[in-house]
């Protein structure tokens, strides 16, 4: 699923000298990486730590997001699924319809655990607690 985006067209709400980055509708991970999530009502919930891509579909899947912690330490890492994300050009960062409540009792992991495979059972438990489909789909 792609980003979406709260302009109507790439050329509404776009500051003239940042232009050039907004207008396009693709990004890069490492851009996206330490991206602020915000909640509906504008409080911040952490950053994306990272972003889990389908190896052989090229579909992202969900954005790791840090929660808490100081400098990494005791921080929260919880796996949203991406369809969630709803990328706010005001707010230069992502909004989801969560707030902190429903974010800490979400599935979390540690952060070592971000970078290695999770079984189809985690994942489908993350994919019900959001509400959402599977990434891979049914």
């Amino acid at each position: 699923m792609a980003v979406q985006e709260t302009y109507e067209s790439s050329s509404e709400a776009i500051p003239e000298a940042q232009g050039a980055d907004y207008a396009h509708q693709l990004i890069s991970s490492r851009r996206v990486e330490g991206t602020a999530v915000y909640s509906g009502s504008g409080e911040k919930l952490g950053t994306i730590h990272s972003v889990m891509i389908g190896k052989r579909s090229g579909q992202v899947a969900y954005a790791v997001l840090s929660a808490g912690g100081w400098l990494g330490i005791g921080a929260h890492v919880h796996p949203l699924p991406w369809a969630l994300l709803t990328y706010d050009v005001d707010r230069d960062g992502y909004v989801v319809a969560v707030d902190r409540s429903q974010l800490e009792a979400a599935p979390s992991m540690t952060l070592d655990e971000t970078d290695r495979p999770i079984d189809r059972d985690y994942q489908e438990r993350v994919s019900s607690y959001w509400g959402t489909l599977p990434w891979w789909g049914l």
